[in-house]
């Protein structure tokens, strides 16, 4: 199930936000006291029952472009479609909003990910030098998020 992230979430968004490779807590904080879109994956089923979380995303608009800051699942849960989910709720919500266009930056040794937001729409647009600790350029990725399709 997904839902909206709450304060009440914040110990265990923590939790799974050290599995990022470059965490950001405060951002998290920005985004757990809103305004930023947070979705979490609950471990729940239908009846609400064992409502733990599994994984979440954060992303922030102007309006027109949405940023997906931050997207993650603990190991655990991962390979299960939860990431996949988190980001069709987000288009939803963004379309909502009135955004028009999705983009997000990826590690380019994140082969997953990758992998991921190309079956979903999205498509290299640019990179950014020195983006990550580690010196690596980031790749960035943009999607169209008129056509509906998630």
């Amino acid at each position: 199930m997904i839902r909206d992230g709450t304060p009440d979430d914040r110990d265990r968004l923590r939790e799974i936000q050290a599995h990022l490779r470059e965490p950001n807590p405060p951002l998290l904080d920005y985004a757990v006291e809103g305004p930023p879109l947070l979705l979490v994956s609950t471990t729940s089923d239908d009846s609400g029952t064992n409502d733990g979380l599994a994984g979440y995303l954060t992303a922030f608009h102007d309006g027109e472009t949405a940023y997906v800051a931050e997207i993650v699942v603990a190991p655990a849960y991962r390979r299960e479609g939860r990431a996949r989910r988190l980001l069709a709720a987000a288009f939803d919500r963004l379309r909502a909003e009135g955004c028009s266009r999705a983009r997000l930056t990826v590690h380019p040794e994140n082969d997953a990910a990758r992998r991921l937001y190309e079956s979903m729409g999205f498509e290299e647009v640019g990179r950014e030098e020195d983006f990550y600790a580690d010196g690596s350029e980031a790749r960035v990725l943009n999607r169209d998020l008129e056509n509906g399709v998630s």
